[in-house]
């Protein structure tokens, strides 16, 4: 019995581990599908993609093309939805389209095809029951036309040839040998403020305008107009909860409080609740209500720090010590990072008896907030705790809301780290910090901005956090803060800093430390937010130039030139009508002056085009006509530029518009 040959359907993409988990990409994003489809012999083959989204039961087509060159086929598909989506491919013999081709060389050899009219006549006239309405008429018409031997043969080679007919075949004709990819692929799509965002971390104790005074969330809801005018999208807020008071530490990590001092907001849990209730210094949960209001008001989302650790005082260690890791004598073991102590927190025991019961009180903690207007959170270590917990959780979550974005403070080796991002973690932090060399940085977004890692992991690039204040912006002072600023918004779509950073806050708690002096993170602070040296105008411009280009917003567009200077990063960022070419100095102390090699290639510029560029920062227009262009950086002066952001401009520029009355 004669078997039909089958057709190999292999290597679809974008995949991730052989679709152990979804590949990622953003809210109206579209996703080029691929696979290689192939068969032995010389008949033609169609294949499509087949691709189901969240809450969708059946399977919507995506014709694939076939590229001779790559001997690949492909296709693209706008993603419309947030959720989980799923695609496999399927292929089938082109029994007509064959047919077509051989019809097409004989005709050229001037060979008699009487024959062959008749077979073509056949496969239309087999279609042609399948097509309802004007395109079973001319399914009907065209399979008379072409077995009728009564019509000249010139007549019925140019029906059998017609392209309409051809597109008409493509949908009604028999689809034989259909094969299909034996698996599904997930891509998971998230909001668009997953892949788009400038974050802002503050500390709401920190918010009084009253030295000395603990702030709460009516004070932080007044700062929030300042966070907006800088243009950012997401504030951050350390946790919230009430803080333990056991073993509470004091200024600058001492062991021991004073009676006034607040102690770490990440000792949670007091006598006032624990993960779900709010710290009553800060306010009432119905004053946390107000705040997010107020923020989406203003068009900020409200990111949450999720922490799974307690302090001593925690609800949770009475009424469940199973919970934590208890010692032999009955004690509950404290968090230790030797040297380091942290009698203040107790870490909780993943894999403890009641494993069910604490993973699902977990869970509720994140449901909880996301009933008070919290999409965003911002989890604390992730790294520390179980794999498996972070991928049931995630998408426990996102089984009941799927906007829900989760960013890993994941600083750690690299493959945990990308292994988080795997299991649904839509944002992580990154080396971002440690990069500061021009050769670092570029070495480290190449790896980023490329498949496979810019597959699934999306790095938020944070010039700073309360835990970190690196060496870089120590001893380079205010430029340096211009700088890593500039390179954080500009380099990815995602970044974000620590307020203080645009006072320029650079004081360690002593040499060769990261900590700051008078942490935040153990007192209340109070600033001076209109001190003249302020970058929080220079934030503002940069942050609008993010927002009105569309080449900022894209994560996977960014390319390196060569910038002829060691300490000069030269790079395109480039979007359909909108392409940006961006050159930052890493050099906080000295000016430079740097011949950019012009990448006309990469642009598509002829040789001797002139390249016509407006800056976005500046508002002047400059045209490099040679090979290389003299651009100078000079950091040292509060004016000076650090760096430069020009959109190219092609064609003549737009006249401006007559002023209205």
């Amino acid at each position: 019995m004669r078997m039909e040959q089958a057709i190999v359907i292999e290597c679809l993409a974008p995949t991730l581990d052989g679709g152990r988990y979804a590949v990622k990409r953003v809210l109206g994003q579209e996703v080029e599908l691929a696979a290689d489809v192939f068969k032995d012999g010389h008949d033609l083959l169609r294949a499509q993609a087949l691709i189901c989204g969240p809450g969708e039961r059946s399977w919507r087509a995506v014709p694939l093309t076939y590229s001779f060159d790559a001997d690949r086929w492909y296709g693209r598909v706008t993603l419309d939805r947030v959720g989980t989506w799923r695609f496999t491919v399927e292929a089938w013999i082109d029994r007509f389209g064959t047919w077509r081709s051989e019809l097409e060389k004989k005709v050229a050899a001037k060979l008699d095809v009487s024959s062959e009219l008749l077979e073509g006549g056949e496969f239309v006239h087999q279609a042609a029951p399948h097509a309802r309405g004007t395109d079973f008429r001319r399914l009907a018409d065209a399979a008379a036309k072409l077995v009728d031997a009564g019509v000249p043969q010139a007549e019925r080679v140019k029906a059998a040839l017609d392209a309409d007919l051809l597109a008409l075949m493509a949908t009604f004709g028999k689809r034989e040998g259909l094969s299909r990819a034996g698996v599904e692929y997930p891509i998971r799509v998230d909001p668009i403020d997953a892949g788009f965002a400038a974050w802002y971390e503050f500390f709401p104790r920190s918010t009084a305008t009253e030295p000395g005074r603990h702030g709460t969330f009516r004070d932080a809801a007044k700062f929030l107009p300042r966070v907006a005018a800088m243009g950012f999208d997401v504030v951050y807020l350390p946790p919230i909860h009430p803080i333990g008071r056991t073993a509470r530490k004091g200024p600058n990590n001492t062991l021991t409080a004073g009676p006034d001092d607040p102690g770490s907001p990440w000792a949670i849990g007091n006598e006032h609740g624990g993960h779900d209730a709010v710290n009553p210094e800060l306010g009432s949960l119905a004053d946390f209500d107000a705040f997010v209001q107020e923020a989406r008001r203003l068009g900020i989302e409200v990111a949450l720090d999720y922490a799974l650790q307690c302090s001593p005082d925690h609800p949770w260690v009475r009424e469940h010590p199973e919970w934590f890791f208890v010692r032999p004598d009955g004690t509950i073991k404290y968090a230790e990072n030797p040297p380091k102590k942290y009698e203040d927190i107790y870490p909780i025991n993943f894999w403890c008896d009641d494993r069910e019961g604490l993973w699902n009180a977990c869970r509720d903690v994140l449901l909880f907030w996301i009933s008070h207007g919290v999409r965003t959170f911002r989890v604390d270590n992730p790294h520390t705790k179980p794999f498996d917990f972070w991928e049931w959780a995630i998408a426990e979550v996102h089984a009941r809301h799927p906007d829900v974005v989760f960013l890993a403070e994941a600083f750690t080796r690299p493959k945990r780290m990308k292994n988080l991002a795997k299991l649904g973690f839509a944002q992580s932090y990154t080396y971002f910090t440690w990069r500061n060399t021009a050769a670092e940085l570029r070495e480290y977004l190449e790896e980023l901005t490329r498949p496979p890692v810019s597959d699934y992991m999306r790095g938020n690039f944070f010039a700073n956090t309360p835990d970190i204040l690196h060496e870089y912006l120590q001893h380079g002072g205010r430029p340096a803060f211009r700088i890593r600023h500039l390179l954080a918004a500009t380099l990815l779509p995602v970044y974000g800093i620590y307020s203080g950073y645009e006072l320029s806050e650079n004081v360690p708690v002593k040499e060769g430390s990261e900590e700051y002096l008078d942490s935040e993170k153990y007192q209340v602070r109070h600033r001076n937010w209109d001190a003249p040296e302020s970058l929080a105008r220079e934030i503002a411009a940069v942050n609008r130039v993010r927002r009105e280009n569309r080449a900022l917003q894209l994560y996977d567009n960014l390319r390196f030139h060569d910038s002829g200077h060691e300490d000069v990063l030269f790079y395109s960022k480039l979007s359909w009508g909108n392409d940006l070419l961006i050159a930052v100095t890493t050099d906080p102390a000295k000016a430079v002056e740097a011949e950019l090699a012009v990448p006309r290639a990469a642009l598509g510029l002829a040789d001797g085009e002139p390249l016509v560029l407006e800056s976005l920062l500046g508002g002047e227009c400059v045209t490099w006509e040679d090979e290389t262009a003299a651009v100078r950086f000079d950091p040292t002066t509060d004016d000076g530029p650090v760096g430069h952001v020009w959109r190219i401009v092609r064609g003549d520029p737009a006249p401006a518009e007559e002023p209205t009355a």
